[in-house]
C-alpha cells in the first residue's frame, strides 16, 4: 500500500494532507524519514506519525444497487456519480470493486481493500458474476452454444471463457462470466447479431443482490469471506 494512502486510511487526513505530513518529515517508516507519498508500506512496517504509532482502520465493504443513470465514477460528470447515494464519511478513500455502465443496473461492490478488489475482479480468480440480460432478438441455440464455448470478440485477441447460459424466455437469459472486459456482455451478444436492450447485474461470487434500487449496506462478513 501507498504511504499516503496508510496515512489516510488510519487517519482523517486528506491524500494532500498526507503527503504534506510526509514531506514536512514528520512521518516515519521504521525509523526512516527520507520517503515519499508513494513508498509501498506493509503491515508489519512500524509506520509513526509525530512520534505516534499509526494503525489502520477496519477495511469497509459495500453492496450498493445502481439505478440507470448514475455512474460508476468517483466524481460527478455530465450524470450523478453513484458515490451520491452513499451517506457515510470518507467516501473518497472508497472505490468500485467492478464497475457498470450508465444505463446497466444492478449490484455494485464498494470498498477501501485493494487486495478484496484485485481477488474479485482479476480473471485469474474465476468469480462469477451474473447478469440478467433482456435482448432485442430471440435468443438462439446457437448462440446459446457459442456463449457456453467462448467466442470471439472484436478488439480482443483471446476468445471469451466459457460462459453459462439460462434462458428466462426467448429474449430474457442469466448470464454468468468470470470475466469483465470493458462493455464484455453487450459486446458477446453484438458478437452475435444481437443487441442487449437491459442488463441488470444480480451476483458478483457468492454475494447476491437482495436490497432496493438506489440502497446500500455493508456485507456481512460472511459475504466479505472469498
Amino acid at each position: 500500500m501507498r504511504l499516503d494512502r496508510f496515512i489516510c486510511k488510519s487517519t482523517n487526513y486528506t491524500r494532500v494532507e498526507a503527503k504534506e505530513l510526509i514531506d514536512s518529515g514528520r512521518v516515519t517508516v521504521n525509523h526512516v524519514t527520507d520517503i515519499h507519498e508513494a513508498y509501498q508500506v506493509h503491515e508489519n512496517n512500524e509506520i509513526t506519525l509525530d512520534g505516534m504509532s499509526l494503525s489502520l482502520r477496519p477495511s469497509r465493504y459495500i453492496m450498493l444497487h445502481k439505478p440507470a443513470g448514475f455512474l460508476s465514477s468517483n466524481a460527478d460528470g455530465r450524470y450523478p456519480s453513484l458515490f451520491n447515494l452513499l451517506d457515510i464519511a470518507d467516501v473518497d478513500n472508497l472505490h468500485l470493486a467492478g464497475r457498470l455502465d450508465r444505463d446497466t443496473t444492478g449490484l455494485v461492490l464498494i470498498t477501501d481493500d485493494g487486495r478484496w478488489t484485485f481477488n474479485l475482479i482479476s480473471p485469474d480468480k474465476n468469480c462469477e458474476k451474473r447478469y440478467r440480460v433482456g435482448l432485442r432478438n430471440d435468443i438462439t441455440s446457437e448462440a446459446i452454444t457459442a456463449l457456453e464455448s467462448g467466442l470471439k470478440i472484436n478488439g480482443f485477441t483471446h476468445m471469451t471463457k466459457p460462459a453459462k447460459v439460462e434462458v428466462v424466455h426467448s429474449k430474457e437469459v442469466l448470464l454468468t462470466i468470470t470475466e469483465g472486459k470493458y462493455h464484455q456482455v453487450k459486446r458477446m451478444f453484438q458478437a452475435l447479431n444481437n443487441k442487449v436492450v437491459k442488463l441488470h447485474r444480480e451476483s458478483i461470487g457468492k454475494i447476491e443482490l437482495n436490497i432496493p434500487e438506489g440502497e446500500w449496506r455493508y456485507l456481512a462478513e460472511s459475504e466479505v469471506a472469498l
